[in-house]
């Protein structure tokens, strides 16, 4: 059920038809493949150059993908490094790049990688294992008032201050080392009934986000894409956290080389929603480069 690419109808309409998009898409969030694969069947010429910072997320795309040899190019990158990924590949100018901001579902469902509230695991939510600052590490460090702020701002959590002094307390006593320790020390920090969402969501999201510095890969992702598509290339952008969301829609907006195509940002449906519940935040915004495509 989780593994399933949010939005797919909505990003192929935007894609555009056979003839406009046999071109090159990159996928800079691959994950499992699900836009990609969707992308490659429908456009029988086209190529896909994926990037993902999860090696070993990445693996497993490669296996999903691999009828389609020759017709997709693996990159383990971060969204920052997309032009050095595309110039390892060959390509000076794209057709189309699309971001699908946050965890994958593999990552939530593994507790090993620490980003899951719900099974008990190393706190430790780096997206690439391999280098920087454990959540663990993050949290040892902060400031009672830095913290706040980072679960404030990124989580948009409006109980920050009583969680970020309830970790300082905990972490007086001991370190805090595993995700069923911070989950039961925000449950006992927020103050209310559960609602539909476990009230350690925000704070983990919060977390995640400041580990693996999304909004600043967000914003050099975005510039670095559109520096590299050709005109009349697109540009889609999905997110599920209102703070991605507002960076994406200022960028489109301000930035001259780019025309808005969704006036208003694209949710997904109903239906989509019933069957793959990650959707519900999902929001989709999409740009073309301005100037004349050349044949």
């Amino acid at each position: 059920m989780g593994h399933q690419p949010v939005l797919l109808a909505e990003v192929l309409d935007f894609l555009g038809s056979r003839e406009e998009r046999n071109g090159v898409l990159v996928d800079a969030t691959l994950g499992l493949g699900g836009h990609a694969e969707a992308f490659l069947d429908r456009f029988p010429e086209g190529v896909v150059v994926g990037l993902d910072r999860d090696a070993e997320i990445l693996t497993e795309a490669r296996q999903r993908l691999g009828r389609f040899a020759g017709r997709v190019r693996f990159q383990h990158s971060t969204f920052a490094d997309l032009e050095a990924a595309l110039d390892r590949e060959g390509f000076d100018e794209v057709d189309a790049v699309l971001f699908d901001f946050g965890v994958s579902s593999p990552q939530l469902d593994r507790a090993d990688r620490g980003f899951s509230f719900r099974e008990d695991g190393p706190l430790d939510m780096r997206m690439d294992r391999s280098e920087g600052e454990s959540a663990a590490d993050l949290i040892a460090r902060l400031r009672e008032t830095e913290l706040a702020d980072l679960i404030y701002q990124l989580g948009d959590e409006r109980a920050s201050r009583s969680i970020a002094a309830a970790i300082v307390r905990e972490r007086k006593k001991h370190r805090i080392e595993t995700t069923g320790q911070l989950a039961e020390i925000v449950r006992g920090a927020v103050r209310g009934g559960g609602g539909r969402i476990d009230k350690a969501t925000r704070t983990f999201q919060a977390l995640r986000m400041a580990v693996n510095c999304e909004l600043e890969q967000i914003e050099a992702g975005l510039e670095a894409a559109t520096r590299r598509l050709r005109p009349a290339g697109r540009l889609l952008a999905i997110s599920f956290h209102s703070g991605e969301d507002r960076l994406v829609k200022n960028f489109l907006r301000s930035d001259e080389r780019l025309d808005v195509l969704t006036k208003k940002v694209v949710r997904a449906g109903r239906e989509e929603v019933r069957t793959n519940p990650r959707a519900r935040s999902s929001r989709l915004r999409v740009a073309e480069k301005r100037g004349a495509r050349v044949a």
